[in-house]
Formats: structure tokens, C-alpha cells, sequence
């Protein structure tokens, strides 16, 4: 029997809107499953320039799809 090309799971738990937003974003690029979307973004978000990893007093409910309630303390981050 073959090894596994990804042998690691990793569970993520979304809204129903963060899953909406996930799934219109898979079918416009036409990817094949979510999970394909889902490493597609990781790939995207880790090249993205300005990448500031998060500060390690977040907790995984302040990062969301749409909507961040804060993200490290940067002010990097803040909109004028």
C-alpha cells in the first residue's frame, strides 16, 4: 500500500457564513474540494507580504475569514 502524500489531519471549525464565504471562493476558482481551497489560501496567506505572526496572547476565536477581532498588536495592522 502507498504512503500518503498529506498523512497530517489538521480539523478547523467555521461558521456557517465562514463556510459560505469558503465554498463561493472555491467555486469561482473552481478548485476540486475544500480542501484543495483551504491549502490554497494557506499558501496564499503565508506568501502574502506583510505577514505578521500572531502575538502569543491571541486566542484562536480573535482570527475569523471575514471578520478579525484582533490581530497581534501591531500597528501595522490598524486602518487609518
Amino acid at each position: 500500500m502507498a504512503a500518503l502524500e498529506r498523512p497530517d489531519r489538521l480539523q478547523v471549525m467555521l461558521s456557517p457564513d465562514e463556510l459560505r464565504a469558503l465554498d463561493d471562493w472555491r467555486f469561482e476558482k473552481r478548485m476540486p474540494s475544500r480542501a484543495a481551497a483551504v491549502r490554497e489560501l494557506l499558501r496564499r496567506g503565508l506568501a502574502a507580504e506583510g505577514f505578521i505572526a500572531a502575538d502569543e496572547a491571541n486566542h484562536s476565536s480573535d482570527f475569523g475569514i471575514l471578520e478579525t477581532k484582533k490581530r497581534g498588536n501591531s500597528d501595522a495592522d490598524e486602518q487609518p
